[in-house]
């Protein structure tokens, strides 16, 4: 069965030498405890136990399922064991607050250990990963008896978390949501209705559920206006911060899925439970957007982690297997036929997926450092910190979201066609990997919706081109810095083409948007992948001058890991980043040859 190997070396190459953590850490006030020694110990322990306790249970986990019974859905055999081990060693509070049970470390040291659950077991990882979103909702929008009642317990991994959106008539859109909130004397509310697609809704791995729910106010106003936000324990709480009694939750179904079998993906029913309202009345919506920026963040490891560890076993397949002779002459010759790595081919769809992998964990990093100072924002009450961070984040998470999940299922594909036949049989995983990452570009918004965010929204809307200007700015910067040193000339020019690119590119739309409202929806998808594009181009140029540093004056890691890093970033700069230039021309492609065809004409079968 293959295995799962954390990327230690990668890791700490992009957080000592690229961008700094150990600096990073040191200037913040959550960072006191993140030394260098604890960051290294953290991170090789979290990997022995992705490696040795999660991966093993990946393609068991898919084979058995989840199974609904009387209500109550029990998870694989061996998922409850390898949650109590998580949960003594403390993960779940890993970047929370010490005042709530957490160890206090940055936010950032959470998404590393997120990364590595992801990669090694993403159905599992589920289960607390959506525990964290309810976590943070509640520790910014909660009041403190809110706090100790939940947060603590949550916290110490004891109770799960969900996040309850989607109903049956409604999806992206939530001005749809029918679920009711019927107020009580005694200050709580009666909550109804059916929540769909509810990742976690029921399981067997914690005592208590925490289910953060949208719902409408006899008195609210229609549409989005009119949504509020309430907590729904599967049971309330008693006195002693334990379980009492069962509250009116219970699951109706279990999803048929196409993969993530392992993890319970509910229907999940709401008869006159009790709810306790969180955030103002009717800007639930504002609120949620806390846990759901908190998803979209997380489920773009789903695409960097596909990516890696469908390269780790393609790599593996691809040394050993053997098939006809490489046509630049005998590899192998004592073998029967030369190993598969030497066919050039083969080499374009492993060296894709290491370029999206180590780029798009790059692009992570890079996010996990503003992350860091917005929370601190928070914590310490700053709103303008706040708000700057936010900003910043707020631009990056639908290209991170969008832009990786794509390219991580398309990197699952290639791992599964260097497997060829073999790949399509479940025994040797490629299969499973490719099902349980198509959902990574659907939930939390399809990527449809994270291009409309982007170019909609934050782009054209809220800055009318702002963001793009500030972000090419500082790639343009980096890149004027390197224009010098002919190893890495060719990055920085191409980079400065582009950031200028961007920017006109932005303009163009903007300003045929006036006239043409469908453009704006027609372009998004490829001013997203544009984005992206760029993005991890600038991701590469960094890790690029690193290298080009470290080769010249010694570094942490081996020279052939800093040779590797420059033979990637020119395959990168060489083969992938010129699909920005297609996004580019089908962007200012007008509206009209999508929508002039009537929807009558979209098929004749009669």
């Amino acid at each position: 069965m293959p295995v799962y190997k954390a990327p230690l070396r990668d890791m700490k190459f992009l957080l000592n030498e690229v961008f700094n953590y150990p600096g990073h850490y040191a200037s913040l006030e959550s960072g006191a405890n993140a030394t260098p020694d604890i960051v290294d110990a953290i991170l090789s322990e979290c990997g022995r136990f992705c490696e040795e306790v999660l991966s093993p249970l990946y393609q068991s986990g898919d084979e058995e399922g989840c199974k609904l019974e009387n209500g109550e859905v029990t998870t694989p055999a061996g998922y409850k064991d390898a949650y109590n081990q998580y949960m003594m060693g403390g993960w779940q509070g890993l970047s929370a607050p010490e005042e709530y049970g957490g160890q206090g470390l940055p936010a950032s040291m959470g998404l590393f250990k997120q990364e590595m659950m992801g990669t090694a077991n993403w159905p599992f990882s589920m289960y607390p990963g959506l525990s964290l979103g309810a976590m943070n909702t509640i520790y910014l929008h909660g009041s403190e008896d809110q706090k100790q009642t939940y947060l603590v317990p949550l916290t110490e991994g004891r109770w799960g978390g969900t996040m309850c959106l989607t109903e049956p008539q409604c999806g992206t859109d939530l001005g749809q949501v029918k679920t009711r909130a019927e107020p009580q004397e005694d200050g709580s509310y009666r909550v109804t209705g059916t929540k769909i697609f509810i990742s976690s809704g029921e399981h067997d791995l914690t005592e208590n559920i925490v289910h953060i729910v949208l719902a409408r106010l006899p008195d609210a106003p229609k549409g989005t206006r009119g949504i509020s936000l309430f907590i729904v324990p599967k049971f309330l709480p008693n006195e002693d911060g334990g379980v009492g009694e069962r509250n009116g939750v219970t699951c109706g179904s279990l999803e048929k899925k196409m993969g993530i079998k392992a993890s319970a993906t509910c229907v999940m029913n709401f008869d006159d439970a009790k709810g306790f309202l969180i955030g103002p009345k009717n800007q639930g919506l504002e609120c949620m957007f806390t846990f759901m920026n908190t998803a979209r963040i997380g489920t773009a490891i789903q695409g960097v982690g596909p990516a890696e560890l469908s390269y780790q076993w393609a790599l593996d397949y691809a040394r050993e297997r053997r098939s006809m002779r490489a046509l630049s002459g005998k590899k192998d010759p004592d073998q029967v036929a030369d190993s598969i790595l030497h066919h050039a081919d083969v080499r374009r769809m492993l060296l894709t997926q290491k370029a999206v992998a180590e780029g798009g964990r790059a692009m992570l990093y890079y996010a996990a450092r503003l992350a860091d100072h917005m929370v601190e924002g928070h914590t310490q009450g700053d709103d303008k910190k706040v708000e700057k961070y936010d900003d910043k984040l707020g631009f990056l998470t639908p290209i991170l979201k969008g832009f990786l999940t794509e390219l991580g299922y398309e990197c699952t594909n290639l791992g599964m066609q260097v497997f060829g036949g073999h790949g399509y049989i479940r025994e040797h995983g490629m299969e499973q990997i490719v099902r349980d990452t198509r959902i990574a570009t659907l939930y939390e918004g399809t990527t449809g919706i994270q291009a409309l965010d982007l170019l909609g929204r934050k782009v054209l809307l809220m800055t009318q081109g702002g963001a793009v200007r500030d972000f090419t700015l500082k790639i343009a910067n980096f890149a004027r810095k390197h224009v010098a040193d002919k190893r890495l000339r060719s990055y920085s020019v191409e980079l400065l083409k582009l950031t200028a690119q961007w920017n006109v590119l932005t303009m163009r739309l903007m300003l045929a948007a006036r006239k043409d409202r469908d453009l704006v929806s027609a372009a998004s998808n490829d001013f997203l992948m544009y984005s992206g594009y760029v993005t991890m181009a600038f991701m590469w140029l960094r890790q690029s001058a690193v290298a080009v540093d470290k080769l010249d004056n010694g570094g942490e890691q081996s020279e052939d890991f800093y040779r590797a890093k420059l033979a990637t970033a020119e395959f990168y700069f060489e083969r992938l980043l010129p699909r920005a230039q297609t996004h580019a021309t089908s962007m200012l492609s007008p509206a009209k040859n999508l929508m002039q065809i009537e929807p009558d004409q979209m098929a004749f079968t009669d």
